[in-house]
């Protein structure tokens, strides 16, 4: 058995006590973004999995949109992160 070798860790605990690795990433190919693919790329960044310059390009992603979700995801929860409810936790 081969493991590919990886720039930082391979698994990291969450403040929950679950295990995330790199294999509940999203693939590297997504396209539609529900609000669970965009929390676990936040939880990636925010524990460390993957860094924040290694996730915008792997998802092409600008820095403004994924400083975005954080932003979300701190004040409001994953709730903010689904877009039928974009309008309700907008700041105006």
């Amino acid at each position: 058995m081969y493991l590919k070798k990886v720039d930082g860790p391979r698994a990291v605990s969450l403040s929950d006590g679950t295990v995330m690795t790199r294999a509940d990433l999203p693939p590297a190919s997504t396209k539609r973004w529900v609000a669970s693919r965009k929390l676990a790329v936040v939880r990636g960044v925010v524990y460390g999995l993957i860094s924040q310059d290694e996730a915008l390009c792997r998802y092409a992603l600008r820095k403004e949109e994924f400083h975005e979700w954080v932003c979300a995801v701190t004040e409001h929860g994953e709730e903010a992160l689904k877009a039928t409810a974009l309008q309700k936790f907008r700041h105006l």
